[in-house]
């Protein structure tokens, strides 16, 4: 405890006083800047960092069926699954296309700056 019962904020700041009023402006210019340059590129990098959301799978749980099912249990189930199944196919398709495009565009904007 002794050793912080030396430090003084009065003492802090009359010394920090003392220390600039010694300086020449130049070197205050100089320290001006280079706090300007570190403080620029401190907030440069918070704000260009960013943390992306997790990724979550979809789960897709199994369901179990009974051994003896018979043939016609399997098609009723089929049939009531195969518009859910096409509907998520026609939506992965949609974003296949749509990602494909807008790769098609970008391309087209390159060759036309020629690179």
């Amino acid at each position: 405890m002794g050793f912080f019962s030396r430090f003084s904020p009065i003492a802090a700041y009359q010394d920090l006083r003392l220390f600039f009023s010694q300086r020449r402006p130049y070197e205050l210019f100089f320290l001006v800047a280079a706090l300007g340059v570190t403080s620029f590129l401190i907030y440069a990098f918070m704000k260009d960092s960013y943390v992306e959301k997790e990724y979550r799978p979809k789960i897709i749980y199994v369901e179990q069926w009974p051994a003896d099912r018979t043939d016609a249990q399997i098609e009723a189930q089929q049939k009531i699954d195969a518009p859910i199944k096409a509907k998520a196919v026609a939506e992965q398709k949609a974003r296949e296309d749509a990602q494909r495009e807008s790769f098609k565009r970008l391309d087209d904007k390159l060759k036309a700056m020629g690179i």
